[in-house]
């Protein structure tokens, strides 16, 4: 005879597991409203150039200046939450982030914007980092790759949405309800959020503060290890080349195919598109046959569409070379991210994502930078270097990452079994 307590105790997990997916569900919202204001941002430069009457190439700092501030910010936000508890932090950043976002409404001229877009990285950076740490908190290694998948593929949206409806609306309502309208979207969101507060860890009160001597030593310890170096340094080349050539996008169909802001969001639609569709997919493969066959067909592709925008071809197929961008995109961060949830310890996890949160926004800041930089040779040139790059990052990733076979039953258990004796 089957013993009751086993029926409850099996409902009790339905239940739960119900509770954490309603939770993700808001949270992969808010990371996709985070992602569509970021998004909104390059398709609008040729614009905002227009607005504020100064050169693309000034105006492009908004997108740097948000991108290095959330990777510095992401730091802190990691280590805070392992002190104090998830939710408590990531509240404060979204907050913060909703408060910037309205504001940055206001600018009345360039620095003044990007001044505002620095601080609303600064508010925005706790958001997702903190979601994939508790991914890590909630779910097993062999279940994440699933839920990653989700929040990615809710990212993936808001980059689609984010770079098309930004130009094609912006005529119509202007640059400023853009930004007040995403501040209001959040808001919603942090609303609906208190209801789930329950379902996050609790703050470890027993344990102080962190030295700067101890966070460092954090970092070292997983820096310390081959899997660590290699994951990090992906991550981080990878974020220069994405950021470079999407970044520059607006400019690029502008001058090439000489349309305007509505052509340019339809023409950069697809990028996002992919991801809201195949992550779920990418993430339950993930879990199944592991990292090893995904991440250099994703890190070569994505040269593939830069080389393909080298050359003067109809705007139909470098719609399609955008379309390939982004799944490039799709079968490289999010699987990295995951890789890094398997980094560390259990109670260092919020530290451990922060870092990966701070690699990639800085490689995201300085690819921007550095292809803005080699636009002065043209879009030709550049595109032929950042594709260049990537592509020989590719070939050596094959025999890099042959090691990220998924974990066997036993492996997986020891690692959790280790992780309950270091807690």
């Amino acid at each position: 005879m089957v013993d009751p307590r086993v029926h409850v105790e099996e409902a009790n997990r339905k239940q739960r597991l119900k509770q954490h997916h309603r939770l993700f569900l808001w949270l992969s919202l808010a990371a996709g409203l985070i992602f569509l204001q970021g998004y909104m941002i390059a398709p609008l430069i040729p614009r905002l150039a227009q607005i504020f009457q100064v050169p693309e190439q000034e105006i492009g700092f908004i997108v740097p200046a948000y991108m290095l501030a959330y990777a510095l910010a992401a730091l802190f936000y990691g280590i805070l939450s392992d002190r104090f508890g998830r939710w408590p932090v990531m509240r404060a950043s979204v907050c913060i982030f909703i408060i910037c976002t309205a504001l940055t409404a206001t600018a009345q001229s360039a620095s003044q914007m990007v001044l505002w877009r620095l601080l609303t990285g600064l508010g925005a950076s706790g958001v997702i980092p903190l979601t994939f740490a508790l991914i890590g908190d909630l779910f097993p290694f062999r279940e994440r790759g699933q839920m990653l998948g989700m929040v990615f593929a809710y990212m993936e949206g808001g980059m689609a949405f984010g770079s098309a409806g930004g130009a094609i609306l912006e005529p119509f309502v202007g640059w400023q309800v853009l930004f007040i309208g995403t501040s209001v979207a959040t808001a919603i969101i942090l609303w609906r959020l208190h209801r789930y507060e329950a379902l996050f860890d609790t703050p470890q009160a027993a344990e102080p503060l962190r030295s700067i001597r101890q966070v460092f030593a954090g970092y070292r310890s997983v820096l310390s290890t081959w899997r660590g170096k290699r994951t990090y340094i992906y991550v981080f080349l990878n974020a220069i080349f994405h950021s470079g050539v999407y970044t520059w996008l607006g400019l690029y169909l502008s001058q090439r195919y000489n349309l305007g802001e509505a052509g340019i969001g339809l023409a950069i639609f697809g990028y996002g598109i992919p991801g809201l569709i195949f992550s779920p997919m990418i993430g339950r493969a993930v879990d199944r046959w592991g990292r090893r066959w995904l991440i250099p067909p994703g890190l070569g592709i994505a040269a593939i569409a830069g080389f393909m925008m080298i050359f003067q071809i109809p705007l139909t197929l470098t719609t399609i070379a955008i379309l390939i961008l982004s799944l490039g995109y799709d079968l490289t961060q999010p699987l990295f991210a995951g890789i890094v949830t398997d980094l560390g310890s259990a109670r260092s996890l919020g530290q451990t994502m922060g870092f990966k949160v701070f690699t990639l926004f800085t490689g995201f800041g300085i690819g921007s930078l550095l292809f803005g930089e080699a636009l002065r040779w043209g879009f030709g040139p550049t595109l032929a270097i950042f594709s260049t790059i990537q592509l020989l990052v590719a070939v050596a990733a094959i025999p890099l990452f042959r090691s990220e076979a998924p974990k066997k039953e036993a492996e997986i258990k020891a690692a959790e079994a280790w992780d309950e004796q270091e807690e």
